[in-house]
């Protein structure tokens, strides 16, 4: 008997986790950055990512729902996408909490975005981890680090200067290119580093600090 060969989807597949940490409009633009182009976009809403979804933006979780292409509860642990042998170009949990961290760390797959991530790691596959909190405690950066030795990409989404962001929607956009690139997935929502310093750029200063701008 011929085997069959499995189809290779024609636009990227990405599994997307938005946990209660501040920043949900990152996992917001995300998805409409994917949505965009195309791409099959595989989304888990955590209950506190829904919730602090509700109170930094003016979109409920419904909503935010409506720019993917499949929606998953976040207990469902019998989806499709808590399977290997489910094919996705990876996974991205943005923004992802602490203990969402913790817990994909140390296995404890009780909630489908646990278990997603956790069957990313075991196939090898893409996972970027778009950690918030601040400051970091040794907890905190013994998780990052036990999970970058296993290749996961650690993303605080930290912001760039250098293209001279005019509003917070520039920043969000920045960061979500550079998230993007990541997976492989690659557009140009911002200005990229061109190698060009600019004289345009001036510094504010605080106060009544008189020192030079470095």
């Amino acid at each position: 008997m011929a085997s069959k060969v499995a189809n290779q989807p024609k636009a990227p597949k990405v599994i997307v986790g938005i946990t209660g940490a501040t920043g949900t409009i990152f996992g917001v633009r995300l998805l409409q950055a994917l949505q965009d182009c195309q791409a099959e976009t595989h989304l888990i809403i955590s209950k506190w990512g829904g919730r602090t979804l509700t109170h930094e933006t003016s979109l409920t979780a419904g909503q935010v729902r409506q720019f993917a292409t499949y929606n998953y509860g976040p207990h469902d642990e019998g989806a499709t996408i808590s399977s290997g042998s489910f094919l996705t170009r990876g996974m991205v949990v943005c923004p992802c909490s602490m203990r969402t961290l913790a817990a994909i760390a140390n296995g404890h797959g009780d909630q489908l975005i646990h278990r997603a991530a956790d069957v990313i790691l075991k196939e090898r596959r893409k996972l970027v981890l778009v950690v918030r909190e601040t400051p970091l405690n040794d907890i905190h950066l013994e998780n990052m680090l036990k999970l970058s030795r296993m290749g996961t990409i650690v993303f605080p989404p930290v912001p760039a200067f250098y293209n001279h962001p005019q509003s917070i929607d520039d920043i969000i956009n920045h960061t979500v290119m550079r998230i993007l690139d990541q997976l492989d997935i690659h557009l140009d929502l911002r200005e990229r580093w061109d190698g060009q310093l600019s004289d345009s750029g001036t510094v504010r200063s605080l106060g009544s600090s008189k020192s030079d701008a470095v």
